[in-house]
């Protein structure tokens, strides 16, 4: 049984259409117009979208454009009443999009589903998406999944912290997924805005509250009322801008700006920062007060290299959407796979499915195996390396000195503290910092 958005203005036609795919077994979900297509997919993610370009509200792209990366269908067929209009929609949205022509019969809606089962053959990594969107069995996942589980039975605000790339967008979407509430996923990042209009973003605002406010507008917090606002690089927020964001956390109220009305507003606020706990104490890119508002239930993500038995269910998942969306079978060999597995992946998930595109898109397509470039990293995971103490050719005396370096401009020079950091005796350090003196002293003299 497949999950079907059927969006179209024409009743008559959804009426018919659904009945038809009813009676095939599926579960059909019907829109009319942007808005109501909108708000189903922000609430599930389907696994075929039946979408027509020409709405009431709008055009058809503007659902495509505006679906979240976690909730997109994996298959989406364009309906259309005009043959011509496919080489048409095929130059701007390429061939990776199926069509079917009305007036539709369940011949047609067989042939479509029958193709798509086709691709699903047996062995192309069927991987199980938890929440319906996260994938991995790693017993750091699995301890994962459980606080998602308990947090998603409560109101509270819940904080994600974790490197760049592990996929916190996503746990924010499990969160919302597994709450079961029937507002919708709303996210924005705090970097994303410039400081004068963060508030207009967060709050709204009324006609003429500024220059260039032609109309009243809801602000996030609105549009994700009885739902989930996921707040990306919340430490992006300017610190004098955040008490702002304190107050409606508080009250649970909103005003627009240029408005004097208060308005209710109820969703969870799930955020995230790459940042450690430590780094948000000693940088001070966070309020005290409005952390322990949003990480009422803070949930740390593992970086990939502390999950790499879920690489291989990844990189399987990644390659099997490339296959559905180009009608290919390609397939990672037992060597491909250890290679995969070896590599480090500083960026991450994200990292990991930006190597898999760039193979897909490397790869012959006639062939059965996908082909991994000769280096895996990419320019800025080598950059990261660079700035590493564990370099080829460095000597043990070298990374022991650099570390012990490190470790003192971390503690501001309080060389017992340094000292119990380092696992050794106070006296070894001045020994070795004596040492180090010395060395200096003879380069100078030479």
């Amino acid at each position: 049984m497949a999950l079907i958005l059927l969006v179209d203005d024409d009743k008559n036609f959804t009426q018919a259409t659904g009945e038809l795919l009813n009676i095939m077994g599926h579960e059909v979900t019907i829109a009319d117009n942007l808005a109501e297509a909108g708000a189903a997919l922000s609430k599930q993610r389907f696994d075929i979208l039946l979408l027509d370009l020409m709405l009431p509200d709008g055009s058809g792209f503007q659902v495509l454009e505006n679906i979240p990366e976690s909730q997109r269908p994996a298959h989406i067929t364009i309906i259309t009443g005009n043959s011509a209009v496919k080489s048409l929609v095929k130059k701007v949205m390429g061939p990776n999009i199926s069509y079917l022509i009305k007036p539709i019969d369940l011949e047609q809606l067989q042939a479509l589903i029958g193709r798509i089962e086709k691709k699903n053959t047996p062995g192309s990594s069927q991987v199980e998406k938890h929440f319906n969107v996260l994938i991995g069995e790693s017993p750091t996942m699995h301890k994962l999944y459980q606080m998602i589980k308990r947090v998603a039975a409560t109101k509270a605000n819940v904080l994600l912290q974790g490197e760049s790339g592990v996929g916190k967008e996503l746990v924010a979407n499990a969160i919302h997924h597994a709450s079961g509430c029937e507002g919708a996923f709303v996210a924005w990042n705090c970097g994303a805005a410039s400081r004068e209009l963060i508030g207009s973003e967060l709050f709204g605002h009324e006609k003429g509250a500024f220059t260039g406010a032609i109309a009243r507008k809801q602000g996030l917090f609105e549009q994700a009322d009885g739902g989930t606002l996921f707040l990306d690089e919340i430490t992006e927020m300017p610190i004098d801008m955040q008490p702002n964001l304190l107050r409606v956390l508080e009250t649970q109220r909103v005003t627009r700006l240029g408005g004097a009305q208060e308005i209710a507003v109820n969703c969870r606020v799930i955020s995230a920062t790459n940042r450690t706990t430590e780094q948000l104490a000693e940088e001070e890119c966070l309020r005290e007060d409005i952390y322990f508002r949003l990480a009422v239930f803070p949930i740390a993500i593992p970086p990939l290299r502390e999950r790499t038995g879920d690489i291989e269910l990844l990189a399987k998942s990644f390659l099997h959407e490339l296959n559905l969306q180009n009608d290919c079978n390609l397939s990672l060999s037992q060597e491909s796979l250890h290679r995969l597995t070896q590599y480090d992946w500083p960026g991450n998930v994200r990292e990991l499915r930006h190597a898999i595109h760039r193979a897909f898109i490397m790869s012959d397509p006639e062939s059965s195996e996908l082909i991994l470039p000769t280096e895996l990293a990419s320019p800025f995971a080598r950059e990261r390396k660079k700035t590493q103490g564990l370099i080829p050719g460095k000597t043990i005396e070298e990374v022991e000195r650099e570390l012990i370096t490190l470790t003192l401009e971390q503690v501001d020079g309080d060389k017992p503290r340094a000292a119990e950091m380092l696992g050794v005796s106070l006296k070894t350090l001045y020994n070795r910092l004596n040492n180090y003196e010395k060395q200096l002293q003879d380069e100078v003299e030479r």
